[in-house]
Order: C-alpha cells, then structure tokens, then sequence
C-alpha cells in the first residue's frame, strides 16, 4: 500500500467543538423527536425557572433539562421515583460533552394513576388518625428483642443483619420472611408482621383485638420477646414499593403492640408503611442503627452510671458522718446543752411575767373604773325604775272598774256570770245580777222597755 492510500485511510483528527457539533447533527437527524418513558430521579428546580433531572430505568439514565417555557406548563410537581413519558429532543451539551434530552413536555405514565391511589389512600388515613404524632411511640433504648420483616433475597436483609450483629450481637433477632414486592407481598407481609405481634411484651398496648389473640396464642415455651420492628427492603421503583402502599397493611401496622421502625427504599422514597409506622428510617441500615445503640455505647453509660452511683454514695456517706459528728458533740457535753436549756426556759418565764404584767395593768384599771362609778350608776337606774313603777300604777289606776261603777253604772251579768251588754240577751222572767259600786243586787227582768 501506498503512502498516499495510508494516508486517505488514516482517522480524521477532529476539534472537540467540531466533533460535538458533527454527534449533535447525527442526532437530531436520525432521533429527533423522541418520546421517553423512565423515573424521575434528581428533580430540581433552578430559580431561573429551568428544571434539571435524570430519566432512568434498570438498565442506564440520561440527563434531561426542562427550559422555564415548557417547565410552566406543567400541571403537576414531578417526584423523585415517580414513572413519566417525556417529549423532547436529543442533543449533545458542548460545554461538558454531554448527551443530553431538551424536554419540550412531560406527563405522567402508569405511576402517575399509582401517585393518585397514594394520595387518595394517603388523604382518608390520614384522617383516620393513623399517621397522628400522639401515636408514635418511642423507640426502646435496650429492646429485649428485635424483629426483622423482609425478604431473604433483598440485599436489604444482608445490610440490616450487618448491621446488628455488629453493634448488637448479644440481642437476639427474630426474621420472619415475606415477598416484598408483587401482588402477594402485601399479604405475606401482614402475616409476617401478626406472627411476630406473638411475641410481643405481655404489657403492650393492645391497639386492637389483634393483641389480645397473640397473647392467647402465643407459645409459653417462647423465651424470645420482641420489643421492635423493622420493616426494610431496598429502594425500586413506585410500582416495586407499591406493595407498601397497601390499606389493609397499613391498618396492621397501626394494630401492632411495639413500636415499628419501617426502612423502605431511598431516602427519597416515601410509603403508605413509612406515614404509619412510629419511625421512618431513610435506609434499611439506618432503621437497624436505630434500634441498635452499639455495644460501646451501652457500656460506656454503664460506666456513666457506676460513676454517678459511686458519687452519689459518697456523698450520702459524707453527709452521715457529718451528722454523726454533730450527734457526737452534742452527747459529749450535756451540760452545755442543759445550761442552754435553762437559759431559753428562764428567758420564756420573763417574757410569760412581762407579757401578763401588761395584759393586767389595762384590767385592773378598768375595774378600778367600775368600782368607783358602780354606786352612781345603781342609784340612776333604781331611780329610772322607781319613776317607771309610778307612771304604770298611775296607768293602771285609771283603769279600775269601781271607779267607772262610782258614777253610777252597773255591771250586769246573767245567771251563768256572763256580762249582758244588749237586750237582745235578756227575757221576761230572766234573772240577773247588777254589780254596783258598794255591791251587788240580783234582779228579774219584767219585759222589754
């Protein structure tokens, strides 16, 4: 071959600037427009109006850029993990070299009607009460117990096993396996939950007649207690956590007698079990740390408390040995102690003495007082009762019958003494009596007048 042939077959050596340009026309050539169907990851929203965001699904992502004018179109607010179908044109960002989808619209694609069913089902549990703060009980710090519902296959369960078996090895852990994904799962999953509900604490709330079977129901051979849950699976897509979403799930989850921590998906991820449950967890790892203060820590409050206790009991013995020594003063010098004894007793005599001196000097001159006017005062009041005692005889004179009977009238009264004061009480023949003023006279009446 010839040099001039080698040198028509050699590559063409490009401009980066040219070679972007040169991808970005084969592109929008063969490609454009495109319609693309994946998750919403990444969502973010510029304050220049512009939204930026990953499209992805299980095999790859491309990044996408949403300009202000088609981003004010949107009649919904795009959520992390939420299934879309965008339109839009592919194309290479010079500035990075990047492939790049420019979104001309957006809508929502089968997730969109599974986000609806959540916020419905969301709205009316939420009115129930089932997602109220007052419900949420607190995590315990040393749980006796700890129970683990997921999948055996879920990477979840290696990571929260871990997890555990690093910071607790000495607590035993209960699994109790479940589909976590599927139309089963939501099923499997409350089974799972009721069958560790048997080895709950015989103390815990009885939410429900769900609690009270489990205590019947529960083996007495059992010497497993489980004070928490944890509810963990990896993070998917809407659709792969939708078993989580489920109603009748999450009822079960509000009946259960021990608090509930629920570890599903990303940190973005949010579901039904997560509102429910008394602690959501960001990861299925982070859900087992929370249950599990490491070793370390447990002892090193340990040691705290020993410190404190040790403390405590010295200063308790050091507040005894110093009443034990003021006990010992006062026993080693009774003297002392009678000598102040008699001086109180005597100071208290003299205030007694002072205090009675003066509270019978005023009675005695009082008294005094009343002997000297006692002789006026009787003669006033004899004399006051003498000048009564005539005014009332003087009264009493004057109301003398014989005195009315000395000017001539008489009292005139029938056979039975009764006084006659008409003639209508007289009749011919009637004898009567006439009561004059130097006696009487008896009398019989001839006939009316």
């Amino acid at each position: 071959m010839s040099e001039l042939e080698q040198f028509a077959k050699a590559p063409r050596i490009w401009q980066v600037g040219a070679l972007c340009r040169a991808i970005a026309d084969t592109l929008e050539a063969r490609f454009n427009p495109v319609i693309v169907r994946g998750e919403v990851g990444g969502f973010a929203r510029a304050t220049s109006g512009h939204c930026y965001f990953s499209l992805k699904d299980e095999s790859g992502q491309i990044r996408c850029a949403m300009f202000r004018r088609a981003a004010g179109l949107l009649d919904f607010s795009p959520r992390d993990g939420e299934l879309v179908e965008v339109r839009g044109r592919l194309g290479v960002y010079q500035a990075r070299g990047e492939l790049q989808l420019i979104v001309e619209s957006l809508s929502r694609a089968g997730a969109g009607a599974l986000f609806e069913q959540f916020l419905k089902l969301k709205a009316r549990l939420e009115a129930e009460g089932l997602f109220d703060a007052a419900r949420k009980r607190a995590l315990p710090l040393l749980p006796r117990g700890i129970g683990v519902v997921t999948s055996l296959d879920a990477a979840a369960l290696h990571d929260v096993v871990s997890t555990l078996q690093r910071r607790v090895p000495h607590i035993p852990v209960l699994l109790v396996p479940a589909s976590v994904q599927g139309s089963n799962a939501p099923q499997e999953l409350m089974q799972a939950l009721s069958s560790l509900y048997l080895f709950a604490p015989p103390g815990s709330r009885p939410d429900s007649g769900l609690a009270a079977k489990a205590k019947k129901k529960r083996a007495a051979s059992s010497s497993i207690v489980i004070d928490v849950i944890l509810l963990v699976r990896g993070g998917g897509s809407m659709e792969d956590l939708w078993a989580f979403n489920d109603e009748e799930l999450a009822r079960t989850l509000a009946q259960s007698p021990v608090p509930i921590v629920c570890g599903v998906g990303h940190e973005t991820d949010f579901t039904i079990a997560d509102f429910v449950a008394d602690l959501r967890a960001p990861t299925p790892t982070a859900a087992a740390e929370l249950v599990a203060q490491s070793r370390e820590l447990g002892l090193s409050l340990i040691d705290a408390a020993a410190q404190r206790l040790f403390k405590a009991a010295r200063r308790q013995l050091e507040q005894q040995n110093q009443g034990l020594d003021l006990t010992a003063s006062r026993l080693g010098r009774p003297s002392e102690l009678l000598n102040h004894k008699r001086l109180r007793l005597a100071s208290r005599a003299q205030q007694l003495q002072f205090s009675l001196h003066h509270f019978l000097q005023p009675r005695q001159q009082d008294l005094q007082r009343l002997q000297s006017s006692l002789p006026g005062i009787m003669q006033r009041g004899l004399k006051h009762q003498q000048d009564r005692l005539e005014r009332a005889s003087l009264r009493l004179g004057l109301l003398d019958p014989s005195l009315v009977l000395r000017r001539g009238y008489a009292w005139l009264t029938n056979s039975q003494g009764e006084t006659l004061t008409s003639v209508r009480q007289t009749r011919p023949g009637q004898p009567l009596r006439a009561t004059l003023a130097d006696g009487t006279v008896d009398l019989t009446v001839a006939g009316p007048a």
